[in-house]
Protein backbone atom coordinates (compact mmCIF):
# COMPACT_ATOMS: atom_id res chain seq x y z
CA UNK A 1 0.00 0.00 0.00
CA UNK A 2 1.11 3.56 -1.00
CA UNK A 3 0.86 6.10 1.24
CA UNK A 4 1.25 9.42 -0.56
CA UNK A 5 1.05 13.33 1.21
CA UNK A 6 1.13 15.58 -1.72
CA UNK A 7 -2.45 16.43 -4.22
CA UNK A 8 0.08 17.05 -7.04
CA UNK A 9 1.77 12.89 -6.65
CA UNK A 10 -2.10 11.85 -5.77
CA UNK A 11 -3.17 13.16 -8.85
CA UNK A 12 -0.21 11.56 -11.34
CA UNK A 13 -0.90 8.30 -9.96
CA UNK A 14 -4.64 8.71 -10.68
CA UNK A 15 -3.78 10.30 -13.74
CA UNK A 16 -1.40 7.36 -14.80
CA UNK A 17 -3.58 4.73 -14.17
CA UNK A 18 -6.91 6.63 -15.90
CA UNK A 19 -4.99 6.62 -18.93
CA UNK A 20 -4.31 2.83 -18.62
CA UNK A 21 -8.20 2.21 -18.52
CA UNK A 22 -7.96 1.20 -14.37
CA UNK A 23 -11.46 2.20 -12.46
CA UNK A 24 -10.76 4.21 -9.72
CA UNK A 25 -12.58 4.30 -6.34
CA UNK A 26 -12.15 6.53 -3.57
CA UNK A 27 -13.71 6.58 0.12
CA UNK A 28 -13.00 9.94 1.73
CA UNK A 29 -12.70 9.48 5.44
CA UNK A 30 -11.38 11.78 8.28
CA UNK A 31 -9.65 8.93 9.74
CA UNK A 32 -10.11 6.94 12.98
CA UNK A 33 -11.53 4.15 11.17
CA UNK A 34 -14.43 1.68 12.34
CA UNK A 35 -16.70 -1.63 10.71
CA UNK A 36 -18.90 1.15 9.13
CA UNK A 37 -15.52 2.81 7.30
CA UNK A 38 -14.20 -0.68 6.82
CA UNK A 39 -17.67 -1.64 4.90
CA UNK A 40 -17.48 1.16 2.57
CA UNK A 41 -13.95 -0.18 1.71
CA UNK A 42 -15.23 -3.58 0.97
CA UNK A 43 -18.18 -2.45 -1.06
CA UNK A 44 -15.67 -0.19 -3.18
CA UNK A 45 -13.16 -2.77 -3.62
CA UNK A 46 -15.76 -4.86 -5.21
CA UNK A 47 -16.53 -2.06 -7.88
CA UNK A 48 -13.24 -0.69 -8.73
CA UNK A 49 -9.27 -2.12 -10.01
CA UNK A 50 -7.73 0.36 -7.71
CA UNK A 51 -8.96 1.86 -4.18
CA UNK A 52 -7.50 5.29 -2.27
CA UNK A 53 -8.70 6.06 0.89
CA UNK A 54 -8.07 9.65 2.24
CA UNK A 55 -6.83 10.23 5.92
CA UNK A 56 -7.43 14.17 6.15
CA UNK A 57 -9.31 15.80 9.28
CA UNK A 58 -10.90 18.68 7.44
CA UNK A 59 -10.53 21.82 9.83
CA UNK A 60 -13.11 24.00 7.68
CA UNK A 61 -15.94 21.85 8.99
CA UNK A 62 -15.21 22.54 12.15
CA UNK A 63 -16.29 25.10 14.63
CA UNK A 64 -14.18 27.23 16.93
CA UNK A 65 -16.40 25.47 19.87
CA UNK A 66 -15.90 21.82 18.42
CA UNK A 67 -13.60 19.04 18.96
CA UNK A 68 -11.29 19.83 15.62
CA UNK A 69 -8.10 19.62 18.29
CA UNK A 70 -9.27 16.56 20.24
CA UNK A 71 -10.58 14.46 17.20
CA UNK A 72 -9.15 11.01 16.98
CA UNK A 73 -6.20 10.27 14.86
CA UNK A 74 -5.14 6.66 15.42
CA UNK A 75 -3.17 6.86 12.16
CA UNK A 76 -1.07 3.15 12.55
CA UNK A 77 -4.31 1.88 13.26
CA UNK A 78 -5.89 3.62 10.43
CA UNK A 79 -3.51 2.26 8.10
CA UNK A 80 -3.24 -1.15 9.20
CA UNK A 81 -7.01 -1.51 8.16
CA UNK A 82 -6.08 -0.16 5.24
CA UNK A 83 -3.59 -2.52 4.51
CA UNK A 84 -5.75 -5.33 5.44
CA UNK A 85 -8.49 -4.29 3.56
CA UNK A 86 -6.23 -4.25 0.03
CA UNK A 87 -6.45 -0.63 -0.43
CA UNK A 88 -3.76 1.11 -2.97
CA UNK A 89 -3.14 4.65 -1.64
CA UNK A 90 -3.71 6.35 1.97
CA UNK A 91 -4.02 9.63 1.01
CA UNK A 92 -2.82 11.42 3.70
CA UNK A 93 -2.39 15.54 2.84
CA UNK A 94 -1.27 17.99 5.08
CA UNK A 95 -3.87 21.10 5.74
CA UNK A 96 -1.21 23.20 4.28
CA UNK A 97 -1.10 21.15 1.25
CA UNK A 98 -4.91 21.07 1.25
CA UNK A 99 -5.41 24.70 2.14
CA UNK A 100 -2.08 26.81 1.08
CA UNK A 101 -1.33 30.48 1.69
CA UNK A 102 -3.69 32.30 -0.30
CA UNK A 103 -6.46 29.76 -0.88
CA UNK A 104 -9.71 31.68 -1.06
CA UNK A 105 -12.34 29.64 -2.92
CA UNK A 106 -15.42 27.94 -1.30
CA UNK A 107 -18.02 25.95 -2.37
CA UNK A 108 -21.46 25.92 -0.79
CA UNK A 109 -24.82 23.78 -2.12
CA UNK A 110 -27.14 25.89 -0.09
CA UNK A 111 -30.34 24.78 -0.29
CA UNK A 112 -29.44 21.19 0.98
CA UNK A 113 -27.25 22.36 3.62
CA UNK A 114 -29.90 24.97 5.23
CA UNK A 115 -31.47 23.03 7.59
CA UNK A 116 -30.68 20.62 10.28
CA UNK A 117 -27.37 19.91 10.69
CA UNK A 118 -26.84 23.32 8.40
CA UNK A 119 -28.34 25.15 11.56
CA UNK A 120 -26.81 23.20 14.42
CA UNK A 121 -23.62 23.59 12.82
CA UNK A 122 -23.75 26.72 10.25
CA UNK A 123 -19.96 26.26 8.66
CA UNK A 124 -20.15 23.26 8.59
CA UNK A 125 -21.37 22.28 5.67
CA UNK A 126 -19.32 24.48 3.64
CA UNK A 127 -16.07 22.85 4.94
CA UNK A 128 -17.16 19.55 3.84
CA UNK A 129 -19.17 21.17 0.42
CA UNK A 130 -15.20 22.54 -0.12
CA UNK A 131 -12.63 19.74 0.83
CA UNK A 132 -15.05 17.21 -0.89
CA UNK A 133 -14.47 19.15 -4.08
CA UNK A 134 -10.81 19.64 -4.05
CA UNK A 135 -10.56 15.78 -3.06
CA UNK A 136 -12.60 14.63 -6.24
CA UNK A 137 -10.51 17.21 -7.85
CA UNK A 138 -7.27 15.22 -6.51
CA UNK A 139 -8.16 12.18 -6.47
CA UNK A 140 -9.78 12.19 -9.72
CA UNK A 141 -12.20 9.00 -8.99
CA UNK A 142 -14.85 6.88 -11.14
CA UNK A 143 -16.69 6.31 -8.13
CA UNK A 144 -16.63 7.34 -4.71
CA UNK A 145 -18.37 5.95 -1.60
CA UNK A 146 -19.94 7.45 1.46
CA UNK A 147 -21.94 5.84 4.21
CA UNK A 148 -25.40 6.60 5.24
CA UNK A 149 -25.54 7.58 8.37
CA UNK A 150 -24.58 10.84 7.44
CA UNK A 151 -27.33 11.56 5.37
CA UNK A 152 -27.32 15.09 5.00
CA UNK A 153 -24.16 14.88 3.57
CA UNK A 154 -24.60 12.47 1.18
CA UNK A 155 -27.56 14.40 -0.38
CA UNK A 156 -25.13 17.30 -0.36
CA UNK A 157 -22.13 15.68 -1.91
CA UNK A 158 -24.88 13.97 -4.81
CA UNK A 159 -26.05 17.48 -5.25
CA UNK A 160 -22.57 18.79 -5.60
CA UNK A 161 -21.34 15.85 -7.91
CA UNK A 162 -24.58 16.50 -10.22
CA UNK A 163 -24.61 20.30 -10.57
CA UNK A 164 -21.16 20.72 -10.94
CA UNK A 165 -20.84 17.92 -13.18
CA UNK A 166 -17.75 16.18 -11.95
CA UNK A 167 -18.22 12.79 -13.17
CA UNK A 168 -17.68 10.80 -10.22
CA UNK A 169 -20.79 8.39 -9.27
CA UNK A 170 -22.15 8.69 -5.81
CA UNK A 171 -22.77 5.45 -4.09
CA UNK A 172 -24.53 5.46 -0.66
CA UNK A 173 -24.02 2.45 1.44
CA UNK A 174 -26.64 1.64 4.61
CA UNK A 175 -25.50 2.84 8.37
CA UNK A 176 -23.45 -0.18 9.76
CA UNK A 177 -24.65 -0.31 13.50
CA UNK A 178 -23.86 -1.92 16.85
CA UNK A 179 -25.83 -4.74 18.01
CA UNK A 180 -28.03 -2.77 19.96
CA UNK A 181 -28.46 -0.47 17.18
CA UNK A 182 -26.52 2.49 17.87
CA UNK A 183 -24.77 3.65 14.75
CA UNK A 184 -20.88 3.34 14.13
CA UNK A 185 -19.47 6.76 14.35
CA UNK A 186 -15.75 8.10 14.73
CA UNK A 187 -17.20 10.03 17.91
CA UNK A 188 -18.24 7.52 20.05
CA UNK A 189 -15.28 6.87 21.23
CA UNK A 190 -15.90 9.63 23.42
CA UNK A 191 -19.24 8.15 25.26
CA UNK A 192 -18.54 7.15 29.15
CA UNK A 193 -20.48 4.16 29.79
CA UNK A 194 -23.39 5.44 31.34
CA UNK A 195 -23.78 7.42 28.11
CA UNK A 196 -22.72 4.18 26.16
CA UNK A 197 -25.97 2.69 27.75
CA UNK A 198 -28.55 4.95 26.54
CA UNK A 199 -27.26 6.28 23.16
CA UNK A 200 -29.33 3.46 21.30
CA UNK A 201 -32.31 5.20 22.43
CA UNK A 202 -31.84 7.84 18.94
CA UNK A 203 -31.82 4.94 17.06
CA UNK A 204 -34.24 3.80 18.77
CA UNK A 205 -37.04 6.41 18.88
CA UNK A 206 -36.09 6.53 14.25
CA UNK A 207 -37.16 3.33 14.22
CA UNK A 208 -40.44 3.84 15.99
CA UNK A 209 -41.40 6.33 13.29
CA UNK A 210 -40.39 4.24 10.69
CA UNK A 211 -42.48 1.82 12.29
CA UNK A 212 -46.29 4.10 12.76
CA UNK A 213 -45.17 4.84 8.97
CA UNK A 214 -45.20 1.21 8.17
CA UNK A 215 -48.50 0.66 10.26
CA UNK A 216 -50.37 3.51 7.39
CA UNK A 217 -49.39 6.71 9.74
CA UNK A 218 -49.71 9.64 7.35
CA UNK A 219 -49.59 12.64 9.44
CA UNK A 220 -45.79 13.83 9.66
CA UNK A 221 -46.76 15.37 13.56
CA UNK A 222 -48.36 11.95 14.67
CA UNK A 223 -45.00 10.04 13.72
CA UNK A 224 -42.74 13.10 15.18
CA UNK A 225 -44.75 12.66 18.25
CA UNK A 226 -44.27 8.64 18.23
CA UNK A 227 -40.28 9.57 17.62
CA UNK A 228 -40.42 12.35 21.01
CA UNK A 229 -42.21 9.51 23.27
CA UNK A 230 -39.48 7.05 22.73
CA UNK A 231 -36.92 10.05 23.48
CA UNK A 232 -38.23 10.93 26.53
CA UNK A 233 -37.65 7.37 28.03
CA UNK A 234 -34.66 8.43 28.49
CA UNK A 235 -34.33 12.26 30.14
CA UNK A 236 -30.68 12.41 30.06
CA UNK A 237 -30.31 12.77 26.44
CA UNK A 238 -30.72 16.66 24.91
CA UNK A 239 -32.83 16.71 21.65
CA UNK A 240 -31.36 18.96 19.08
CA UNK A 241 -33.68 18.00 16.47
CA UNK A 242 -36.22 15.11 15.02
CA UNK A 243 -37.79 15.21 11.80
CA UNK A 244 -39.85 14.41 9.01
CA UNK A 245 -38.66 14.92 5.77
CA UNK A 246 -38.67 14.62 2.01
CA UNK A 247 -35.70 11.90 1.48
CA UNK A 248 -34.70 13.82 -1.45
CA UNK A 249 -34.98 17.66 -0.66
CA UNK A 250 -34.50 17.33 3.45
CA UNK A 251 -37.67 19.72 3.37
CA UNK A 252 -40.01 18.96 6.59
CA UNK A 253 -43.35 17.32 5.77
CA UNK A 254 -46.89 17.78 6.71
CA UNK A 255 -48.36 14.54 5.05
CA UNK A 256 -46.54 11.32 4.04
CA UNK A 257 -47.25 10.02 0.84
CA UNK A 258 -43.94 9.02 -0.61
CA UNK A 259 -40.35 7.93 0.63
CA UNK A 260 -39.13 10.14 3.58
CA UNK A 261 -35.94 10.17 5.75
CA UNK A 262 -36.58 10.32 9.43
CA UNK A 263 -33.44 12.45 11.17
CA UNK A 264 -32.01 12.70 14.51
CA UNK A 265 -29.93 14.36 16.48
CA UNK A 266 -29.03 14.70 20.01
CA UNK A 267 -26.54 15.14 22.52
CA UNK A 268 -25.38 13.50 25.45
CA UNK A 269 -23.07 14.94 27.99
CA UNK A 270 -20.42 16.06 24.93
CA UNK A 271 -20.94 14.31 22.87
CA UNK A 272 -23.16 14.72 19.86
CA UNK A 273 -24.74 12.07 17.76
CA UNK A 274 -26.71 11.85 14.70
CA UNK A 275 -28.72 8.91 12.74
CA UNK A 276 -31.29 8.19 10.24
CA UNK A 277 -33.74 5.75 8.89
CA UNK A 278 -35.22 6.34 5.75
CA UNK A 279 -38.80 4.73 5.31
CA UNK A 280 -41.81 4.52 2.59
CA UNK A 281 -45.48 4.23 3.23
CA UNK A 282 -46.69 0.56 2.30
CA UNK A 283 -48.54 1.73 -0.83
CA UNK A 284 -45.36 3.09 -2.16
CA UNK A 285 -42.41 1.00 -0.92
CA UNK A 286 -39.92 0.20 -3.48
CA UNK A 287 -38.28 -3.42 -3.76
Amino acid sequence: MKIIRSPRAMTAWSEGLRRDGVTIGFVPTMGALHDGHRALIRAARLRCDALVVSLFVNPTQFSQTEDLTTYPRPIANDRALCRKEGVDVCFEPSTAAMYPAGFQTTVSVPAVARRWEGESRPHHFAGVATVVAKLFGIVRPHVALFGQKDYQQSALVRRLAEDLNLGVEIVVRPTVREPDGLALSSRNVYLNAGERAVAPVLSRSLHAGAEAIRRGVRDAGAVHAAMSARMKEEPSVAIEYLAVCDADTLEPLEAITSRVVLLGAVRLGSVRLIDNVVVAPPATRRR
